[in-house]
């Protein structure tokens, strides 16, 4: 199955953190799930990271490292993904997340977020 990482849970995973859920990170481990993680994610990070509203140890050069040691595909933005956003219901107000979702749903992967906006969407997506 094939899986799309949501910025926090990317950041999330790789610091260990306990906000995390357990099925997702064991999914994660699973060297059978295709985990991927669109250029949206490492957008955010850095636009929010010159904002002091998140962090990595490493910043971005290390994240980058993380996701190819990690085995992670990075998705670029495609004609698809911006055709799909602009079908979708205005639901969701971040820009991100909208595209991860978009993208999410063009791919046919799973979108893993905390997000309890996500579930407004029809979109494969996992949590708990």
């Amino acid at each position: 199955m094939s899986y799309l990482l949501d910025t926090h849970v990317l950041l999330w995973y790789f610091e260990d953190s306990p906000k995390l859920s357990e099925s997702v990170a064991a999914i994660i481990d699973s060297a059978s799930a295709q985990k991927s993680v669109s250029v949206v994610s490492l957008w955010e990070f850095s636009i929010k990271s010159s904002l002091n509203k998140l962090s990595f140890e490493g910043g971005l050069t290390v994240l980058w490292e993380m996701i190819t040691i990690n085995g992670f595909t990075i998705l670029p933005i495609q004609e698809p993904h911006l055709s799909q956003l602009m079908r979708l219901p205005f639901l969701h107000r971040d820009p991100f997340d909208r595209l991860l979702i978009a993208t999410a749903v063009e791919e046919k992967m799973t979108l893993m977020s905390a997000d309890e906006n996500i579930h407004q969407y029809d979109v494969q997506w996992i949590w708990e």
